[in-house]
């Protein structure tokens, strides 16, 4: 196996909270670096691309270990090449999931690709077709429109997921719930991590 190695902020075995696999036993291995800068981002510590540790290969196939779920999170996963990793992953009959503002073109095969569009920076074309499920962050009802609008272009299997963001739950849950209600191809998508205090 090659000795490639990977620049990792945190990682930790957990339930996924959000979207299509919530409740799954998952492992995160969230990797460091992003040019997206969300305002309203929960990890921004994860910006940094020298945040973190670097782990070789061996050394994160030891740590995913006993899961079969793992979540490729960031920062911004993409930015890097993760040929090497998904490829080492999937020798280990690990099932991927990626978590992407979609920014980059994806360099590595996954099996679930979570598009989650940010307006600070534009998706590369490729996100709309990889997309498994559109995970769009509501923070302001102007989003609802702008969520739309990213629906109009994904593939037609990609499901649809609505989530407010956590510090504006109480004002916008009954307003994405009413949408729902009125396109029902959308989803409802809850940080249920939060509400239990998981990581």
């Amino acid at each position: 196996m090659e000795r490639t190695a990977y620049q990792v902020m945190e990682h930790f075995g957990t339930l996924q909270g959000e979207g299509y696999y919530t409740g799954r036993a998952a492992y995160f291995i969230r990797l460091s670096g992003c040019d997206v800068g969300c305002v309203w981002c929960d990890v921004k510590e994860s910006w940094d691309v020298g945040a973190g540790k670097s782990y070789l290969l061996e050394e994160i196939k030891g740590l995913s270990e006993g899961f079969d779920f793992i979540v490729l999170t960031g920062g911004e996963p993409a930015m890097h090449d993760l040929r090497a990793l998904t490829d080492m992953l999937h020798k280990e009959n690990k099932f991927i999931s990626l978590e992407t503002s979609g920014c980059y073109a994806l360099n590595g095969t996954v099996d679930w690709y979570t598009f989650s569009p940010k307006k600070f920076k534009k998706p590369h074309p490729e996100a709309y077709e990889k997309a498994d499920e559109l995970k769009v962050v509501i923070y302001h009802p102007s989003d609802l429109a702008w969520a739309e609008e990213h629906a109009e272009q994904v593939n037609e299997q990609c499901l649809l997921y609505m989530q407010p963001e956590w510090s504006k739950k109480d004002q916008l849950q009954e307003l994405i719930i009413d949408f729902i209600k009125r396109n029902p191809r959308w989803r409802l998508s809850l940080q249920t991590h939060k509400y239990i205090n998981i990581p």
